[in-house]
């Protein structure tokens, strides 16, 4: 299998994927330098230069396809300009496999560039043979991880440690997969988001757990009443409590748990939180429960932000 077969430019929604230029070079280095797309690929330069970006397009990218693979600028069919970067590469050829990644520039996103380049790129492959494309992200890139599934990528599992953290380490990837004969999206979810991100009934809000919640849901999960009634009864660590609450947003969107803070809607203090887990994706089976602070015991807040989540 060959990636050199695929068209030098593919026609998508609102985008063009075409061969980078060397007028594209101050854009590729704007945009691989963004914090963002330097968080997230780690495999990119930093600090990412001018002379990283000529030599990528220069030299990388035609490389990349003389490999066998594909490597794109994404561009606005109307300017030109470049919006970001999409490619196909990691080849398994006896598996008619490939890998489809790519990055959008800070001053494009939020309009779909991702998802319309993404399905426009699948489709292309799909058409030359390709019969499996893996599309791999960051545990906390819930963004990329919500244009995966927009682009018809249904959630696979855990690579872990199977790349090379910036700085140092190991870290794991989490694996979307599209099959030839998959629809091209998006993929129906077992767990919706929240209205407006948020359930509330005036006395009580639910909303998803995030990396702010950590400290005050290790003082929660450390109470000795609490760790009693955990499976198994063992109380945390800071970083499982810190971990958690980074990969919630993750876990959420690959339909395992629903992880959500119970907050006082009056005060806007967190006063416990409440899980909603899919034990049993096959059969629509999940379970839920809950823990509240001292603080928030007695007035009712658990059985309220119970009936929010069950609806």
């Amino acid at each position: 299998m060959s990636m050199t077969s695929v068209p030098g430019t593919v026609e998508g929604d609102g985008v063009r994927l075409r061969p980078y230029r060397v007028g594209d070079v101050p854009d590729v280095a704007a945009a691989c330098a963004d914090p963002l797309t330097q968080r997230f690929i780690s495999g990119m330069p930093s600090p990412y230069t001018e002379a990283d970006a000529r030599w990528w397009v220069t030299e990388g990218a035609p490389a990349a396809r003389a490999a066998g693979g594909a490597s794109y600028a994404i561009a606005d069919p109307a300017t030109d300009r470049l919006l970001g970067g999409a490619g196909l590469g990691n080849l398994v050829p006896v598996r008619g496999q490939a890998e489809l990644g790519y990055w959008v520039a800070p001053w494009a996103r939020g309009r779909g560039v991702a998802t319309a380049a993404t399905r426009a790129l699948a489709a292309a492959a799909f058409a030359h043979g390709t019969a499996r494309l893996e599309l791999l992200t960051h545990p906390e890139n819930t963004a990329s991880q919500r244009v995966a599934l927009a682009a018809g990528f249904r959630h696979e599992g855990v690579r872990r440690a199977a790349n090379l953290a910036r700085g140092g380490g190991r870290q794991d990837l989490v694996c979307w997969v599209r099959l030839v004969d998959d629809p091209p999206g998006p993929v129906p979810r077992l767990l919706p988001d929240l209205p407006g991100g948020r359930l509330t009934d005036g006395v009580v809000t639910v909303r998803p757990v995030g990396p702010d919640d950590a400290e005050a849901l290790f003082a929660l999960h450390s109470l000795p009443e609490v760790v009693a009634n955990r499976v198994p009864p063992r109380a945390p660590t800071p970083a499982d409590v810190e971990r958690r609450c980074r990969l919630a947003g993750t876990r959420w969107l690959a339909g395992e748990a629903a992880d959500l803070a119970i907050v006082d809607a009056h005060t806007g203090e967190l006063a416990g939180g409440c899980m909603l887990y899919h034990d049993e994706q096959a059969t629509g089976q999940a379970m839920i429960g809950f823990s509240l602070l001292p603080a928030g015991r007695g007035r009712g807040l658990a059985t309220r932000a119970v009936r929010l989540v069950t609806g």
